[in-house]
């Protein structure tokens, strides 16, 4: 129906008929590595996989007289509480992740080794660091670009094809909580090869999942993003098959009569821009692991509103310097 609404009007008015660990075990178990640290991102709110206090060469063997100590990033020795639970065995689960628990969660293992023929006892002692990285899902928003061709660049039907297809777009979502967003349009004269010179309106906006009243669709989920992903792909999706109709219906109900004012078939584009909510940032080269996470800024950084990235926090007295909040 609101295809034929915005067809209907282009003849008015011209008169015319989808966790991200490294080093996961397919149990989701991660076993450490001596020598370096290793890798974990763990979404916030979910439970990080099982952290196994010796490497899998170790975990092959029998090991005598075992002994684990956790520590965690708050450099405290680490016991089972509603939130961290430490097994006899040496495994490590953090339930309902948070930013506040990521950083470096080192564990040490001792064991014996016993010569059989003398009973000689030797205490060997390993580290493991699993440096763990709470992270978002990063906030969709979607740019968009059309064409229109239009009979001059000037008039005034050209301003009222512009207002009534963002409010068609803007109807096509608003159940879904999304809404178009910075609209804009210029009009150009365009040479076609072996034709004349037509006059085409090029028209780009963006689409946002925060119309008013967005925080509905949460649902009280810690997980907003998901929701709100959810509904602009959906929105996406919607706005894409209306232009496809709009070109469906100008080769199949026109017949000879084209409007002049009409969509111009394959010139939909999409592109999908990612935000990170404040204090969370993307960074491929330190993550490349999670390259497309918002990842939780490391400790001296910070992420303002208007930025993908995490800062340095430097002096507030250093000249036109930034410092954390």
């Amino acid at each position: 129906m609101l295809a034929w609404a915005l067809a209907a009007l282009l003849c008015s008015l011209l008169g015319v008929g989808s966790q991200r660990p490294s080093l996961f075990s397919n149990k989701g178990i991660v076993y450490g590595t001596v020598g370096r640290p290793v890798k974990i991102y763990v979404k916030l709110h979910q439970d990080s996989p099982v952290l196994v206090c010796m490497d899998a060469n170790r975990a092959s063997k029998e090991t005598v007289d075992p002994a684990y100590l956790w520590i965690g990033p708050n450099e405290n020795t680490l016991t089972g509480n509603g939130q961290i639970n430490v097994t006899n065995t040496g495994k490590l689960i953090v339930k309902d992740f948070m930013e506040s628990l990521s950083g470096l969660y080192t564990c040490t293992l001792s064991y014996k080794t016993i010569k059989a023929e003398t009973q000689e006892e030797t205490t060997i002692k390993k580290r493991y660091d699993f440096m763990i990285f709470a992270y978002r899902e990063p906030d969709y928003s979607y740019h968009m670009a059309v064409r229109f061709t239009t009979k001059s660049c000037v008039g005034r039907y050209n301003d009222l094809l512009f207002r009534v297809l963002k409010k068609i777009l803007d109807n096509l979502i608003s159940d879904l909580s999304c809404h178009v967003i910075e609209p804009s349009y210029k009009c150009h004269s365009v040479k076609i090869p072996e034709r004349d010179f037509v006059y085409e309106l090029f028209i780009a906006f963006q689409v946002n999942p925060f119309a008013p009243g967005w925080k509905s669709v949460c649902n009280d989920s810690n997980d907003c993003e998901d929701a709100t992903n959810r509904n602009i792909l959906k929105a996406r999706d919607r706005i894409e098959e209306f232009f496809r109709s709009q070109a469906y219906i100008l080769y199949h109900h026109f017949n000879k009569t084209i409007p002049a004012m009409h969509f111009v078939d394959h010139s939909f584009q999409v592109v999908r821009i990612d935000n990170c909510r404040p204090g969370f940032g993307k960074n491929e080269g330190l993550h490349s692991n999670c390259a497309s996470c918002c990842v939780v800024c490391s400790p001296g950084t910070f992420s303002p509103d208007v930025d993908v990235t995490c800062q340095i926090c430097v002096s507030v007295h250093s000249y036109g310097a930034k410092s954390c909040p």
